[in-house]
């Protein structure tokens, strides 16, 4: 190649050469760049090369409206970056530097775009390389662009935090070195939203511009349509709707919420709203029932509930499970068996970390919870049917018509500390909360022969319910009268009534003795609401005991132990 001598390029200028427009590069077949030429015009006077150059420069005359004007100083072509096609070039764009070569070497082919072509495609493969690097930058600012967007419309759609973030980062994984650096931005961007969904609306009607304090005594007057309407406006409004104070008194009125009559709220632990939704299943009968346990032989289970763990007597044993996560299903392991009857256990209770055991041995047993500390004495001379424990006072009933009391102190176990006679065979037995420890009243007075009581629980003081031969529920209040009952439930298929459970409020459970019916009620009304048979014909067996909390109810059969799941119908 021959070099050019110094000061050509200023002798070209004072000679007034003319520069045509420069001829496009050459093109693969991809629309690429195509291989740079052997030699250019500016390497010799004649041969291929030179031929190859006129064509090129024609070629460039004959379009339109492109190359006119002088040549200019420039930069490598711009493409369109996505594509790699090259747009329109200057004579020294396309040319590069060995336009200028060419230039000193030869005036006349400098005029019709000289320059040597294999220089001239360096020129055009350095300016390629500039127009990739802006399209690497023109893909950012889009992408930066599109993510943008995407932020914008998972705030307006009230996305979760952290979401955006992760489809943040995902989408700049292809740019080296902005991955980390978008995470973090839409995470900010994120916790951002939170705020603002959290912080209370600007616009709007003035009614939300009042203290918060105001606006909980205004729509405590709501009901729970209209607050699960006001809940869909915004989510400001929708965690101010959430607040519990808000729905206690919707609860208060609901089945099987967690509140008592006196206003005592025992789950203070879950969302009042979510107990308000689960309280709709009850009144609705909505539930899902399935079998927990089951027994190869005819049993008459006895069963108490404690945290999260479920005490069940099988036989002349007392077994404790524990409850999965749902409640609606148990561990199979047993945590623990306690022993000590030699016939079967026909009651049990919990007191103290002790479980208070009466079997048809005639025997009382003691055990402990978390040992294996078990004490049993001889108590009455035939079965004890029933046993209750308050206070460190253990009463028990027996066939042998007489309910005796014992003390629970470890120095004391066995010894008996008052006899109570009675006129019939005892089959239930409650403490009053007031732990009088003698025999109070008797109630009723109209009862027919064989009206039994099987099952009796105070609800306070001095207000109990009862069930038992006579297919009736009674509702007692000693204050008024212990001679007649506030209000009865009648069970509608006249059928024994073997156990009963209540919210402590308005939701009222009973065990039937046929087809094992269960039966829910709602204590302001006098029908029954919903009933669930849980055996057929062949299998008929009596409910002996019922458990419940907010969100199921447990029931023992002879052969199974039954759950009704009121939170996942």
């Amino acid at each position: 190649m021959v070099s050019p001598p110094p000061g050509a390029a200023a002798v070209a200028a004072r000679t007034g050469l003319r520069v045509g427009p420069a001829p496009p590069p050459l093109m693969g077949s991809q629309g690429r760049l195509g291989p740079p030429g052997n030699g250019g015009p500016g390497e010799g006077e004649g041969g291929e090369a030179r031929k190859l150059q006129e064509g090129r420069v024609a070629r460039g005359k004959r379009r339109k409206g492109k190359g006119k004007g002088k040549a200019r100083a420039g930069q490598g072509g711009r493409g369109s970056g996505a594509e790699g096609k090259p747009g329109p070039q200057t004579a020294k764009e396309a040319a590069g530097p060995g336009a200028e070569a060419g230039a000193r070497a030869c005036p006349r082919e400098e005029a019709e775009g000289g320059g040597s072509v294999e220089e001239g495609a360096r020129g055009i493969i350095k300016g390629d390389e500039g127009s990739a690097g802006a399209g690497k930058e023109a893909q950012g600012r889009e992408y930066r662009k599109k993510e943008a967007w995407r932020v914008r419309a998972r705030r307006r759609e009230g996305a979760r935090p952290g979401r955006a973030q992760r489809q943040g980062g995902q989408a700049w994984a292809d740019i080296p070195g902005t991955g980390v650096a978008m995470a973090a931005e839409a995470g900010e961007e994120e916790e951002e939203a939170a705020r603002e969904s959290a912080a209370r609306p600007a616009a709007g009607p003035a009614l939300w511009r009042l203290p918060e304090e105001l606006l909980l005594l205004i729509c405590s007057y709501l009901d729970m349509r209209a607050l699960g309407r006001l809940a869909q406006v915004c989510r400001w409004l929708r965690r101010f709707t959430s607040c519990d104070l808000l729905w206690r008194r919707i609860a208060r009125a609901s089945l099987n919420s967690g509140f008592t009559r006196l206003g005592t709220d025992l789950m203070t632990s879950v969302p009042v709203k979510e107990r308000v939704k689960v309280s709709q299943n009850w009144r609705l009968g909505r539930c899902r029932e399935a079998i927990l346990l089951k027994w190869r032989c005819s049993q008459m289970p006895w069963m108490q509930l404690e945290d999260d763990s479920l005490y069940i007597s099988q036989a002349n044993f007392i077994l404790a499970y524990q409850f999965r996560p749902d409640g609606a299903s148990l561990n199979r392991r047993p945590l623990g068996v306690f022993a000590g009857h030699d016939e079967d256990v026909c009651h049990f209770v919990l007191a103290n970390s002790h479980i208070i055991s009466a079997g048809g041995d005639g025997k009382i047993g003691v055990h402990k919870i978390h040992s294996t500390f078990t004490v049993k004495y001889s108590a009455h001379e035939q079965e004890v049917n029933c046993v209750d424990c308050k206070g460190g006072i253990i009463v028990s009933g027996s066939r042998d018509r007489t309910a005796k009391v014992w003390p629970l102190a470890s120095g004391r176990l066995g010894q008996c500390l008052h006899t109570i006679q009675t006129e019939d065979r005892v089959w239930s037995i409650a403490i009053s909360p007031l732990l009088s420890g003698q025999l109070m009243t008797h109630l009723g007075s109209d009862f027919p022969p064989g009206a039994g009581v099987l099952d009796v629980m105070y609800e306070s003081p001095f207000t109990l319910l009862s069930c038992g031969y006579d297919t009736y529920v009674r509702y007692w209040d000693l204050r008024t009268s212990v001679r007649k009952c506030v209000m009865e439930w009648e069970e509608p298929h006249d059928s024994t009534l073997y156990c009963l459970q209540t919210d402590g409020n308005h939701l009222l459970a009973t065990g039937s003795s046929y087809y094992g019916v269960v039966r829910l009620w709602d204590r302001r009304q006098r029908a029954c609401l919903h009933a669930f048979p849980l055996t057929s014909t062949p299998l008929s067996s009596p409910v002996y005991c019922l458990r419940l909390t907010t969100k199921h109810l447990y029931a023992a059969l002879s052969y199974n132990l039954h759950v009704l799941d009121f939170q996942n119908p």
